[in-house]
């Protein structure tokens, strides 16, 4: 399928670009403050715009062409790197700038995330959602590995302004692969058309489903309590090891590369299953404080790698489920409150993170991850006994 593999190319190098920029800016952060509330905040600055327009994005990317959004919210994205990259070269950049970038680019995510989800049925069709899910997530997580690698390396030589205009320049891959497709060949549908309650209607929707109510409620806890590392690791690096942005780097890369080959194997699960949606949630807490107690930066990279795998597993088994769960006219919406309950939860979980790190160390957050995230596996299997095995999601045409 030519579209899709443009798609996963562009992904790949667009998001080598993103991790670039989010390593970068985290220790930018540091630099300018020697504090933690500050990282929290930047990343709660970042996904608040999730919170504000989540909903109503999806709603826009049913009614209109994917594919273009698209293309338009990347090049926004590519001209705020390039801003922030300015003012870092050329010593101008104050907190505040950080802080308003980082609410310019949530607000371009929050348009973006549902329309490059729900666009992923459109390229490959219902049939194949659950391998493409894992292979975008196995691309996303590559990403994850080389770009805070590259970006720890070219922070410690040069400085950090070129992570910035690196990442600038990577966003051209993905509208290439975007303007390169061929619309014949996508599985599109009739756009949505403008009416009164659409976004109640899409919230009725999943609630009124039992599987996607109850994997997007799990999402939510997680996303709050658990998926606090953005915030974990620069503190750990600072903090508790006293290392640099090399150290940094590297536990963000080998914990990605934990998450590729998480992503690998949902990918080549097929359809997902409650057993594996619960497990990888109850693994990762476990994890989670086993990472909490490493030592040293040798011993966190050690824990950090299974971390990572269990962490990517559940994300990409929940997205498949609530991607396979919803019908094609309600998918926009549907992913779009995946979204808001994952990424929207990053301003309550940033401030919470960046304040319990000031106060009782880094370590305290990924405890806290742990906990939150064993109890929450152990409230869902309660919850739903005797559908361990079952898959989940209808066949893409109906509800689950």
């Amino acid at each position: 399928m030519r579209n899709y593999r443009l798609f996963f190319f562009g992904h790949l190098v667009s998001s080598t670009g993103t991790w670039m920029q989010q390593v970068g800016q985290d220790w930018l952060v540091l630099r300018l403050t020697n504090a933690a509330l500050p990282v929290g905040i930047t990343l709660a600055l970042q996904f608040a715009p999730m919170l504000a327009f989540g909903a109503w994005a999806g709603v826009i990317a049913d009614r209109l062409d994917k594919r273009r959004l698209l293309v338009a919210t990347q090049a926004a994205m590519a001209a705020l790197a390039l801003v922030l990259g300015v003012l870092t070269a050329t010593g101008a950049v104050r907190l505040w700038m950080v802080y308003a970038l980082a609410l310019l680019l949530g607000c371009a995510t929050a348009f973006d995330l549902p329309a490059r989800q729900a666009f992923v049925t459109e390229m490959v069709g219902p049939d194949r959602v659950a391998n493409a899910v894992g292979l975008n997530s196995a691309s996303f997580n590559s990403a994850r590995v080389i770009g805070p690698a590259a970006a720890g390396v070219l922070i410690a030589v040069v400085g950090i302004a070129p992570a910035f205009f690196l990442n600038a320049i990577s966003y051209l891959a993905m509208i290439g692969g975007l303007r390169a497709m061929d619309p014949a060949r996508l599985h599109r549908l009739a756009p949505v058309e403008r009416a009164r309650g659409q976004i109640r209607a899409g919230v009725r929707y999943v609630w009124a489903t039992p599987s996607l109510r109850s994997t997007i409620l799990l999402v939510a806890v997680v996303g709050l309590l658990g998926l606090n590392y953005r915030v974990a690791l620069p503190l750990l690096a600072r903090f508790a090891f006293d290392s640099g942005p090399g150290a940094y780097g590297a536990l963000a890369a080998i914990m990605a590369a934990g998450s590729v080959v998480g992503a690998l194997a949902v990918a080549r699960r097929g359809r997902p299953t409650r057993l594996l949606l619960i497990g990888s949630v109850a693994a990762f807490g476990l994890l989670s404080l086993a990472a909490a107690v490493a030592p040293t930066v040798a011993a966190e990279a050690v824990a950090l790698f299974p971390t990572g795998m269990a962490s990517l597993a559940f994300v990409a088994t929940a997205n498949s489920t609530v991607q396979l769960g919803s019908t094609p006219e309600m998918r926009g919406r549907v992913m779009s409150l995946f979204g808001l309950v994952l990424l929207g939860s990053g301003p309550p979980s940033g401030l919470l993170s960046g304040w319990m790190a000031g106060q009782f160390g880094p370590r305290s957050i990924m405890v806290l991850s742990g906990v939150s995230c064993v109890l929450a596996a152990a409230v869902a299997a309660i919850a739903t006994r005797g559908q361990a095995q079952v898959p989940l999601g209808g066949s893409g045409l109906h509800p689950g």
